[in-house]
């Protein structure tokens, strides 16, 4: 984890890469869980046994839920102190080019592409890469927008 002492510092990293984080495990029951908390309960994500014999050869996470991982691979990668708070401003550009199979290691990296002030504080513009064990494509590209709150 890189960690900043203020947000000037996080600014003048401007350009850096950051991670890749540690491996996480997709499990059968986070995707029964977010089917249940979003209502999407497809059978490509929840009956294993059919989607055994569907396009992906097993169940897939939702590719919500991968982006709803983002802010735990974030807090491994980056920390910044002396703000009041960051806020998930929200997202620029997201996209899954990959889906991710029940059981697979997924881990993320970021590289900072921008920091800029505004009224409210300054915006970070984070572009994160979910990859796959052993794949080449990532699972999700995101370009994550976090608003550092000042301490006042």
């Amino acid at each position: 984890m890189r960690t900043f002492a203020n947000v000037q510092e996080l600014k003048a990293a401007v350009g850096e890469k950051f991670g890749p984080t540690g491996w996480q495990t997709v499990t059968q029951d986070q995707v029964n869980l977010f089917a249940d908390a979003t209502h999407d309960h497809q059978w490509i994500h929840v009956d294993v046994e059919r989607a055994k014999e569907g396009p992906f050869g097993g169940t897939i996470a939702h590719g919500y839920l991968t982006l709803s991982l983002l802010p735990s691979f974030m807090f491994e990668l980056v920390k910044v102190e002396g703000i009041a708070m960051g806020v998930n401003y929200g997202l620029n550009k997201v996209r899954f080019p990959r889906p991710v199979p029940v059981g697979a290691r997924i881990r993320a990296a970021g590289e900072l592409s921008d920091v800029k002030g505004t009224p409210a504080g300054y915006l970070s513009n984070l572009k994160m890469t979910i990859e796959i064990e052993g794949e080449r494509r990532p699972a999700c590209v995101a370009e994550t927008l976090i608003l550092y709150v000042p301490v006042e």
